[in-house]
């Protein structure tokens, strides 16, 4: 079969599928004619991506090797995934037939790094934003182009080395997804609704310490609707999680969610009025329309001057869970003494959320394609 001039590749984790997918609808639209293969692990990215896709007639799902299928469950339920390095190498002779490709996570950017003589040019579209966004892994430096939503956000790899002309600014590309899931019908009734999402990391996460006493709290009260959904990722370094979510999933004000699409899409960021979590991204991401924010401190931090948690300026934040339904219950009174601060950490960090990131990612892409040098 025949290789498109483009592939991106949809190997990793479901939550790279809106950083990616935006920039093919872009494509498309820009470029009807240009044939587009979207490589996929899993039957989970196969069906979402085809479904889709189906009006688009260049643009093709194609599994890569080691392709794993999967047994139908909830659309966009979180996949087993195959191992990434063997079904990268794997797909290496195909990807060598192809100008471009794109990617939203570091491990694909091995094959340049392994193989720097190969003509394929890769593209980095960045999954996260945030002071505490990892930065510094040397195979970022193995693409050929890198897409990062702000200015703010290029500033730092250029702090890190980066070459101006390599890297660019597109806006959020995130914002013009289109595929969520309408999380505001999950509720009876109309009670403002709060998302409780902890980061995977335990050094970053408030879930160790406190996670299954924030959900009790949580699911005891009943001035807010609930939604749990804690990052994609914490199930594999927290299994218990997925008992603790059991035990109050069955009440009418709790939505328990660890493994659809939905956790990872932005239907619950877009949903709620209320944001409580640590050091996700996520919040930056809800921030791009202010609203309250609580942030949980496990770990006795001394965060005010620390950079890395810029982002707790956003809202309270609570050192002692006696404090934690207190300062829930005044965050709405308290939101306009955060919401200049909230506009301008979103603004810094996302750049335009308008959704054009999308179209300017795709204009890149275009860029990069028409400056390859063709294959002998």
């Amino acid at each position: 079969m025949t290789a498109a001039p483009v592939a991106f590749l949809f190997l990793g984790e479901t939550l790279l599928i809106p950083h990616l997918f935006p920039i093919v609808e872009a494509l498309a639209d820009a470029r009807p004619d240009l044939p587009l293969d979207l490589w996929v692990s899993t039957s989970t990215h196969e069906r979402l991506l085809a479904g889709w896709t189906a009006h688009l007639p260049h643009v093709r799902v194609r599994r890569a090797p080691g392709f794993r299928h999967l047994a139908a469950a909830t659309p966009g339920e979180r996949p087993v995934l195959p191992l990434k390095l063997p079904m990268l190498l794997r797909l290496a002779p195909a990807l060598a037939r192809t100008r471009v490709v794109v990617c939203a996570e570091q491990t694909s950017l091995w094959l340049p790094r392994l193989f720097p003589w190969a003509r394929t040019r890769f593209v980095k579209t960045s999954h996260g934003v945030g002071s505490m966004s990892a930065r510094d892994d040397r195979r970022r430096l193995a693409a050929s182009y890198t897409l990062v939503p702000s200015e703010q956000e290029r500033a730092t790899y250029l702090a890190r080395g980066m070459a101006p002309d390599r890297i660019e600014a597109t806006g959020y590309v995130k914002a013009a997804f289109r595929q969520r899931t309408p999380a505001r019908t999950l509720f009876a009734d109309d009670r403002p609704v709060l998302l409780y999402t902890p980061h995977w990391q335990a050094h970053r996460s408030s879930w160790p310490a406190w996670g299954a006493q924030v959900v009790e709290q949580l699911s005891q009260q009943r001035d807010w609707n609930v939604i749990l959904a804690p990052h994609q990722r914490l199930i594999e370094r927290a299994p218990e999680v997925r008992d603790v979510l059991a035990r109050v999933a069955h009440l009418p004000h709790v939505h328990a969610d660890l493994d659809s699409f939905a956790t990872v899409d932005g239907s619950y960021t877009a949903a709620a009025d209320i944001y409580l979590g640590d050091t996700s991204s996520q919040l930056i991401e809800f921030l791009a329309r202010p609203r309250s924010a609580v942030f949980l401190d496990a770990h006795a931090r001394a965060w005010a001057d620390d950079p890395a948690y810029a982002m707790w300026r956003a809202g309270e934040v609570v050192d002692e869970l006696a404090d934690l339904l207190p300062a829930l219950a005044r965050a709405t009174a308290r939101h306009a003494d955060f919401a200049a601060t909230q506009h301008a950490i979103a603004t810094a960090a996302l750049g335009d959320a308008s959704g054009a990131g999308a179209h300017r990612a795709a204009e890149a892409v275009l860029r990069v394609l028409a400056n390859t040098p063709p294959r002998r």
